[in-house]
């Protein structure tokens, strides 16, 4: 299920509909419908996605013009993305200069065994058993781009603003109603702020 801040998030900083955006690993769709339904003009790529209006392509092998599009965003994907820097450099080629790019992402360095803790403890009994605290933090580590890696994979393109973070934990299998208890232990320092967002701008030319 879409997050309700994670629209509110893509909407404010977007540039102005109709803007061509390209959506990057855009699973089924459910961002790309809703910027769709305010006006954008969306190209959603996933390389997994089985979706009809999904493009089964990885972002380096993506196939469009220079400076095609107005802005790109990218929904828990990037840290997914392989190879990261090629990807980056593709990212770059296709956004225009002055062009906006808008991340939301789960910054791994910051999750810890606490974290893990709480996630498991709200999950309760939940499909597969995916191993205790400290195996859950080993590999998403190991799996997983942290922040500071997509950071130097961006930089010599985009000017990054500053990561604004927040709660990440209730959007992993968990409920929107855990948001607040999230917030609350984040504030009381007992959870570490996962989340993180931010906002950049393509730089001139440099491809």
């Amino acid at each position: 299920m879409l997050d309700a801040t994670v629209t509110s998030f893509a909407l404010r900083s977007l540039p102005p509909a109709p803007a061509r955006v390209l959506e990057v690993g855009a699973g089924e769709g459910e961002l790309a419908l809703v910027l769709s339904c305010a006006g954008y003009d969306v190209v959603a790529i996933d390389p997994a996605s089985t979706s009809e209006n999904i493009r089964p392509v990885a972002l380096a092998e993506l196939c469009e013009p220079p400076g095609s599009f107005d802005a790109a965003v990218a929904v828990v994907s990037l840290h997914h993305v392989e190879p990261l820097g090629d990807s980056c450099r593709r990212l770059a080629e296709v956004v225009r200069p002055g062009g906006t790019l808008v991340l939301d992402e789960i910054d791994v360095a910051r999750f810890d065994e606490r974290g893990a803790q709480w996630w498991l403890e709200q999950r309760g009994p939940h499909g597969h058993d995916p191993g205790p605290p400290g195996e859950i933090v080993g590999w998403m580590r190991h799996h997983l781009h942290d922040l500071r890696t997509m950071q130097g994979a961006l930089e010599e393109w985009f000017e990054l603003g500053p990561p604004v973070r927040g709660p990440y934990l209730y959007r992993w299998e968990l409920s929107p109603e855990l948001r607040g208890a999230e917030e609350e232990l984040i504030a009381a320092d007992r959870l570490a702020a996962v989340g993180v967002r931010l906002v950049g701008t393509r730089r001139p030319g440099r491809a």
